[in-house]
C-alpha cells in the first residue's frame, strides 16, 4: 500500500504524525502479508502494529489475547478511534450478533481468547468470515522456555494453518534469544520476520533495596509519587496486610487484588484502578497482564518476582506512556531461600533454565553496577556501562572484596553443623559467648571469635548476598547449610564481592517525576474535563485523552477544531467527540 495512505491512516485514526521505534517497519511487513515476530517493550505501541493495519486491510484482524480484562481494555481504546472491534468471551453476552458481524465483514478488530481459539467451532466460524490477519499478543506464552506458558498457544499453529494466505503477526515484550527462537518455530514464522526493538524503557528509574520496613519504605514511596502505582506481594495475605496499612498510613485509596478475592470485588477493584488517577493496587502478580493503563506512575515489588523475565513485565506496567516513573524492589534473603527451595517442586526438563533465572535475578539485586546494563544484557543487548537513571548510576554504591570474611562464615556454619541460623553462627564468629553457643561447645571450635570488631558488620549483609547466590540454603528446620559454589569459595577459586549501600540514602523532595506541569490551572482544567468527560462515557480518563495530549494542548493552546486536531493523539473520532469540549475549557485561559 502506498506509504502517504499509511501515514493519513495513522494520523487520522490515531492522531499521530509519526510512527515510534520499529512500528513503522513491523506495518510495513503486515500490510505486505508477511508474518513476523515483533519484540518490543511495553510501551512501544505494539497494539497499534495490528490496529493501523486492521483498519487499512479487507477482512478482520482476529488478535489472541490471553486475558479478558486486557482485551476489553484494549477494546475501549480501539473503539475510542472509531475502530470496529468486538470481542468473544465467557462475559460478552452479544457473542451471536459479534459472531454474524465478523462473518458479513464489519468488523476491523476481533479479540478472543486462546482457549476458545482452539475449539473447533471457532475455525468454523473463520471458515466463514474474512480474515486479514491473525495477531498473537503475549506470545512468549507459546514457549517452554519462556517464564509464562500456557498450553492453549500450542493449538494457534495447527490453527493458523489453515488459513495459508492469511499473514501472522506475533508480539512480546518479553523473550530472551532461546525464548524468540522457539517462538517463531511454534508460530511457524521464517526467521527472517523477527524484528527486535530493543528492551531500554529509559523512562524507567530501577531502584533496589534490601527489604528492612516495608510499610515505612513504601510509605515514602507513595509521597514522592502521588500518582497511579502497583504494589506486588508475594502472597494474598501479604497483599491484603500491606493493603490495609498503606491506606492507613498514607490516607491514598489502596486497594487489594489476589484470586482469593471474588471474581465480583477482583473486577470492582481493577476497574476502580483503571479509572483512578491516584490509587495504589496491592496484588499478586496475576494482576496487571491484563491492564493497559498508561498513567502508572511506580511499580513497587514488596519480594522477589519469580524471575528477570518476570520483573521485566512487571515493571514494564509502570510508564507507558512515556513519561517518567519508578521500579522498586525490596528483598531479603528469605526471598531466595523460599525461591531455591522451591526448585525441588520443578519437573526436571526445566530445573535447570529456572536455576539460571534464579542466579539471574540473585545478580541483579546484588551488583554494584548499572542495573539497567545488566537487565539489558540478559536480553542479548549490549548497553554502554551506565545508564544515569538506575540507583546504583545515580548514587554509586561502595565494593568490598569480603572472600576472606565470606570463607570464615562458611567455615563457622560447616563446623556448627549446618543446622543453625544466621543469629548462632554471627556470635560464634564475633566470640559472643551465650548459653546456647557454650551448651554446643561451639566456644571450644577454631571460628570462634575470629571475626574482629570492624568486620562484624559485614556479616549480615554478606550472609544475604551468600543466600542470594546461593551458597548458602536454608534447612527445613530454619538453618543455614553449605549449597552452589560455598566449597569453591572456601577453597579460594570463587572471589566473593559485595555491594555496600551508600552512606546516605538521597532524601529528594517529592518526584512527581516531571510527568505534568505543577501548577498550571490550564493543564488541571483540562484533567477536570477529561474526568467528567470519561465519567459519563463510562470509560477510565486515559482512554478520552492521555496526560501527553493534555500537555500539548496546554502549551500550544489551539483555538480551532484544525488547530486541535493537529495535537498529538487527537484523531477523527476524538476530534468529533471531544474537541468543541476541550477548545471551550481552552478559551476559558
Amino acid at each position: 500500500m502506498p506509504p502517504d495512505l499509511t501515514f493519513d491512516t495513522l494520523h487520522t485514526t490515531f492522531g499521530f504524525s509519526t510512527f515510534r521505534g520499529v512500528q513503522d517497519q513491523v506495518v510495513a511487513r503486515v500490510l505486505a502479508g508477511r508474518s513476523t515476530l515483533a519484540v518490543m517493550p511495553t510501551g512501544a505501541g505494539k497494539s497499534l502494529t495490528y490496529q493501523l493495519p486492521a483498519v487499512m486491510l479487507e477482512g478482520t484482524c482476529v488478535v489472541i489475547s490471553p486475558l479478558i480484562a486486557l482485551m476489553h481494555d484494549q477494546l475501549r481504546s480501539a473503539q475510542a478511534n472509531g475502530i470496529r472491534a468486538a470481542s468473544l468471551t465467557s462475559v460478552d453476552f452479544n457473542r451471536e450478533e459479534t459472531a454474524a458481524r465478523f462473518r458479513a465483514g464489519e468488523l476491523d478488530l476481533l479479540y478472543v481468547a486462546p482457549e476458545r481459539a482452539s475449539q473447533g467451532h471457532f475455525r468454523e466460524l473463520l471458515s466463514n468470515a474474512p480474515v486479514a490477519l491473525f495477531a498473537i499478543d503475549e506470545a512468549h506464552c507459546v514457549s517452554e522456555w519462556g517464564h509464562d506458558f500456557r498450553p492453549d498457544y500450542r493449538m494457534l499453529r495447527p490453527l493458523m494453518d489453515g488459513f495459508p494466505d492469511v499473514p501472522r503477526l506475533a508480539l512480546t515484550a518479553t523473550a530472551d534469544a532461546h525464548t524468540r527462537a522457539d517462538i517463531l518455530a511454534q508460530l511457524g514464522i521464517p526467521d527472517d520476520g523477527l524484528i527486535v526493538a530493543g528492551f531500554d524503557r529509559p523512562n524507567i528509574r530501577y531502584t533496589i533495596r534490601h527489604r528492612d520496613n516495608p510499610v515505612r519504605q513504601l510509605v515514602t514511596l507513595m509521597a514522592e509519587q502521588p500518582g497511579p502505582g502497583i504494589v506486588y506481594a508475594p502472597t494474598r495475605k501479604k497483599v491484603e496486610d500491606l493493603a490495609e496499612k498503606l491506606a492507613a498510613a498514607t490516607g491514598r485509596r489502596v486497594l487489594p487484588y489476589h484470586a482469593g478475592l471474588s471474581p465480583e470485588v477482583r473486577s470492582d477493584n481493577q476497574s476502580a484502578f483503571v479509572a483512578s488517577e491516584d490509587m495504589v493496587m496491592v496484588a499478586t502478580v496475576a494482576f496487571g497482564m491484563g491492564i493497559d493503563k498508561p498513567d502508572v506512575r511506580f511499580v513497587a515489588h514488596a519480594g522477589i518476582p519469580k524471575s528477570i523475565e518476570g520483573y521485566y513485565q512487571e515493571t514494564g506496567r509502570a510508564g507507558r506512556d512515556g513519561d517518567p516513573s519508578v521500579a522498586v524492589m525490596l528483598w531479603g534473603a528469605d526471598d531466595f531461600a523460599r525461591a531455591r527451595q522451591r526448585l525441588s517442586e520443578v519437573e526436571e526438563a526445566r530445573l535447570e533454565g529456572e536455576r539460571k533465572r534464579l542466579d539471574a535475578l540473585a545478580a541483579l539485586v546484588e551488583t554494584a553496577g548499572c542495573r539497567r546494563a545488566l537487565l539489558l544484557r540478559h536480553f542479548g543487548e549490549d548497553p554502554p556501562q551506565s545508564c544515569g537513571n538506575c540507583d546504583n548510576c545515580l548514587d554509586a554504591p561502595g565494593v568490598a572484596d569480603v572472600t576472606q570474611l565470606a570463607q570464615k562464615f562458611l567455615s563457622a556454619v560447616y563446623r556448627t553443623g549446618q543446622s543453625f541460623g544466621y543469629g548462632h553462627v554471627e556470635k560464634v564468629l564475633t566470640g559472643s559467648a551465650d548459653e546456647r553457643v557454650l551448651q554446643r561447645g561451639h566456644d571450644q571450635l577454631s571460628v570462634f571469635g575470629i571475626v574482629a570488631a570492624d568486620e562484624a558488620h559485614l556479616l549480615r549483609p554478606l550472609a544475604r548476598a551468600l543466600q542470594a547466590r546461593g551458597s548458602l540454603v536454608q534447612t527445613e528446620h530454619g538453618g543455614i547449610a553449605l549449597g552452589n559454589d560455598a566449597r569453591a569459595i572456601l577453597k579460594g577459586d570463587v572471589p566473593v564481592l559485595i555491594a555496600l549501600p551508600p552512606r546516605k540514602e538521597r532524601k529528594g523532595k517529592r518526584d512527581r517525576g516531571g510527568a505534568n506541569p505543577v501548577g498550571d490551572p490550564l493543564f488541571e482544567a483540562l484533567r477536570t474535563i477529561r474526568r467528567d468527560l470519561a465519567l459519563e462515557a463510562g470509560v477510565p480518563p486515559y482512554v478520552i485523552f492521555h496526560d501527553a495530549t493534555l500537555r500539548e494542548m496546554a502549551q500550544l493552546r489551539p483555538a480551532t477544531i484544525a488547530a486541535l486536531g493537529e495535537v498529538g493523539g487527537v484523531g477523527a473520532r476524538k476530534l468529533e467527540a471531544y474537541g468543541e469540549a476541550f477548545l471551550a475549557v481552552i478559551r476559558q485561559y
